[in-house]
């Protein structure tokens, strides 16, 4: 039997889904036309996205998704969207040149500007937060322009295919299909008897937080409380990505650029943003022991609590005191507490912000950095925003294996694998176990090729580096290690291997399976 799918049915729904998106670039053109900025760029952006959503929706009048064609139309809506997204980058033409070798000829320099205004845009959309614009000011990009790189993050956060569902009632018939594909974690929970309603519940406790931060970061520098550089700009922008654990700032420095009091009210956001949303839903119907009894929920605060006091420790004999932005001197104890707390709270789920240049550590830095490389491995919980392996496929693996070891010493003994009193199904645990093996699999291929291509360009990278490069793409995290610190970027790297980062964090934000899957769609049974 060999396996067909029907390409124009998610084409179709896909140009649907552009046009749409084509509206979201609104937001950037209203930033242009107050600070007069870039104007014609996003008015441009628009139309053409416009036009080719037009183009591909007339291609099935009646589209009709079976599984494989909606795991060809997830696959495609993030891969469109990224590419669509470099449109403003290159019309600007800010900030996308190559840096690498000597780029004499127009080609050279053109190829060098696609790929990284396609790496920029990718990571935007996967909320990974890696940058190739090197340093960011309003001096060589345009507000407009860095209010839409922050939004491609909020708009990939919770899921572009998430908010179609909400709001397009020809994607919400197979909205369960869809959904499946493109939720982060190895279950899709339905709050509701629609799948829409579902869609809409998890967006609008979304929009709820960012609209919450928001107003308290602009309430602070109102109130005085926060330095003056926390403007209404700078609130709305890092609400678009401190919720989709983004990690992308309008800042050179990140959060570093901004007081203490606003490092410490960002911390509760990004640990906030790797819960699972689902539970918030039940905290907000009255069930706050749905939330309070999750196995996974207290496994990510056990793990995030640990984390942070480990890191405390390591940071109290080598952090020195500091002055934050707004003028405000901290002791030792407070800076070590905040830098501990606001890193781990970062880089486990994936957000990417940074207060400290981490990759510079000198005393107890090199065991702080593997405390970090840890933290990235963990990834935030099933239905969060956060990225890597996620909380509850390690849980699962973990008792999956311990039932392997038990049964080997009794095979006459039948022992399930069991999750908060349920019994975790086969095929889950099966399906879990495939995605660890290849989510590893391809992050070590890939570190060894960023460090054989970079050797050969002749770009020196320790092996640590390498590691965190895979790993911080694959993950969707964003900084690394030495350059590719909370304050360097991508630059340095060879065009081929930033298209190979492209595809992890495509790979890394559709969690891998669904992709991989469409290579057998069109096998033959045997």
């Amino acid at each position: 039997m060999v396996w067909k799918i029907d390409w124009r049915a998610s084409v179709s729904l896909l140009g649907t889904m552009l046009k749409y998106l084509a509206l979201t670039m609104l937001v950037p053109l209203v930033v242009s036309l107050v600070y007069m900025e870039d104007v014609w760029v996003f008015g441009v952006s628009i139309a053409v996205v416009v036009l080719l959503g037009v183009s591909l929706e007339r291609l099935d009048p009646d589209p009709d998704l079976g599984a494989r064609e909606a795991l060809l139309l997830v696959s495609l809506a993030w891969m469109a969207a990224s590419i669509l997204g470099t449109i403003p980058y290159l019309l600007a033409g800010l900030g996308t040149e190559s840096t690498v070798g000597l780029q004499t000829d127009s080609l050279n320099v053109l190829v060098g500007s696609v790929v990284n205004a396609l790496f920029e845009s990718t990571s935007g959309f996967t909320t990974t937060g890696a940058t190739v614009l090197g340093e960011i000011s309003f001096e060589r990009h345009s507000h407009a322009l860095l209010m839409w790189r922050q939004l491609t993050q909020w708009l990939g956060g919770m899921g572009i295919i998430v908010l179609m569902i909400a709001i397009l009632p020809e994607i919400a018939v197979n909205g369960a299909q869809l959904m499946r594909s493109e939720a982060p974690g190895p279950e899709l929970q339905k709050l509701t008897p629609k799948i829409a309603e579902t869609a809409r519940a998890l967006w609008l406790i979304y929009f709820g937080f960012t609209v919450l931060l928001v107003g308290i970061l602009y309430g602070l520098s109102l109130a005085g409380i926060a330095d003056q550089n926390m403007d209404l700009y700078n609130a709305v922008a890092h609400g678009f990505s401190t919720l989709p654990t983004g990690g992308f700032s309008p800042q050179s420095r990140s959060i570093a650029a901004f007081s203490a009091a606003v490092q410490w009210v960002i911390i509760p956001f990004m640990v906030v943003a790797g819960v699972n949303f689902a539970l918030f839903w039940h905290v907000l119907r009255g069930e706050v022991r749905t939330m309070l009894d999750n196995v996974e929920f207290r496994i990510y605060t056990g793990l995030l609590a640990a984390l942070f006091a480990v890191l405390a420790v390591l940071l109290f004999g080598g952090a020195v005191p500091e002055t934050d932005p707004g003028g405000v001197t901290e002791g030792m104890t407070a800076n070590a507490l905040r830098q501990a707390a606001f890193q781990i709270g970062s880089l486990m789920n994936s957000t990417g912000f940074a207060t400290a240049d981490f990759a510079a550590w000198a005393d107890g830095g090199t065991e702080a950095q593997i405390v970090l490389l840890f933290a990235m491995f963990i990834g935030g919980s099933a239905g969060s925003t956060g990225g890597g392996i996620k909380v509850i496929r390690w849980i699962v693996v973990l008792k999956a294996v311990k039932r392997e070891l038990y049964s080997t010493a009794r095979p006459e003994v039948v022992e399930p694998v069991r999750l908060g009193g349920n019994i975790v199904d086969e095929d889950a645990i099966r399906g879990i176990m495939a995605f660890t093996l290849l989510y590893i699999v391809l992050f070590a291929f890939a570190a060894v090729f960023i460090m054989l291509d970079s050797a050969r360009i002749g770009v020196d990278l320790t092996v640590l580096e390498a590691i965190s490069a895979s790993l911080a793409t694959i993950g969707n995290i964003g900084p690394g290690f030495g350059d590719l610190g909370p304050f360097g970027d991508y630059r340095f790297f060879s065009n081929v291997t930033k298209l190979l980062m492209v595809v992890l964090m495509w790979l890394g934000r559709l969690e891998i399976v669904p992709v991989l899957a469409l290579f057998v769609a069109g096998v033959r049974d045997r």
